[in-house]
Order: C-alpha cells, then structure tokens, then sequence
C-alpha cells in the first residue's frame, strides 16, 4: 500500500483551509486518510503550518512520499532536513549529537528569518497607515482652505451685493419687455 502525506481541503468556499493528513495514495482527496498531522492556512500572511513534526517525521522515516506542496511545508519547517540529517546518521557520516546541533542553528535561522519578515510587514502596514492618515489630513486641511476662502467671498459679497442687485434689476426688465 503506497502511503501518501497531502492536504485534504475543509473551510468554505473562497476560505479554504487544508489538513495535513496521511492517507492512501488510492484514497479520494476529502475521503479516507489514516491519520491527521496537522493543519495549513494560506490565507494569513506569511501561511499558518501547524505540524505535529515528530508524527510528519516517523511517517517519512516509514516511506510515505509527501506532495508537492506538503513536500515544501515540511521543508520550510526543517521535517525534510531532519529526515536527511537522520539519514547521515544511520549511515555513520555523522553523529546524533552533530545533527542535533545543524538542525537546531538551522531551525535558528530560520526562525529569526520569519520573525523579520513579519516585522517588516507589520512596519510596512503602519507606514501604509501613516501615509494614508497624512494624505486625509492634507485633504482636509484644503477643504477648510476653501470653505474659509468661499466665507470670505461671501462675506465681501453682501456689501457689493445690493449694487450688483439695482444693476441687474433694470436689465431683466428691459429683457422681458
């Protein structure tokens, strides 16, 4: 029985969510699976991947091929660099102590890596912010611009007013004769 690690669609239309689930590569997508190892959700930024990571390792250690798409979760989590590091270990290129130190300064690196990429969205989010508020401010201060500018039109305009209003009073008389 080939043994598959792949996404199993749940959530609602346009809100998909996925479970990282093990199952029988003959097995329909949403249908049977043996087992489920966790969860991914492309829809946050950067995407959610919880894996139970011990489960996802014994599984690939036991022979199940991920998807593609699985294959490139459990690498950004560092499951396919254990695997691999695992791998040296059983054929005696180097020690458990040795791929415990390379995975833990990989998982490190990789950590602070994530954790900048979701600072500098959170910056560039109230940089966004910051410009927009400036860019209302601006719009509002040339609005009272204008309305105080119209207050003094119309405040200049009465005294003129009765003059302009005798002038054009005789014209549209004439104009309706």
């Amino acid at each position: 029985m080939a043994v598959k690690i792949r996404l199993a669609r749940r959530g609602r239309k346009k809100l998909a969510r996925f479970d990282v689930i093990v199952a029988d590569a003959r097995s329909p997508r949403d249908g049977n699976f043996i087992e489920k190892i966790g969860t991914y959700d492309p829809l946050t930024v950067p995407a959610t991947i919880e894996l139970n990571e011990d489960k996802a390792f014994q599984w690939l250690m036991n022979g199940a091929q991920p998807s593609d798409t699985v294959k490139a979760m459990l690498s950004y989590r560092g499951i396919m660099l254990r695997k691999h590091l695992q791998i040296g270990v059983i054929k005696g290129a180097l020690s458990q102590e040795e791929a415990d130190r390379k995975l833990a300064e990989w998982k490190q690196a990789k950590t602070a890596k994530i954790q900048g990429r979701v600072d500098k969205l959170a910056e560039d989010k109230r940089a966004r912010a910051k410009a927009r508020k400036e860019a209302e401010t601006k719009i509002k201060e040339a609005r009272a611009e204008a309305i105080r500018k119209k207050a003094e039109v119309a405040a200049q305009a009465p005294e003129s007013a009765p003059a302009e209003g005798e002038a054009t009073a005789p014209a549209e008389s004439e104009s309706q004769a």
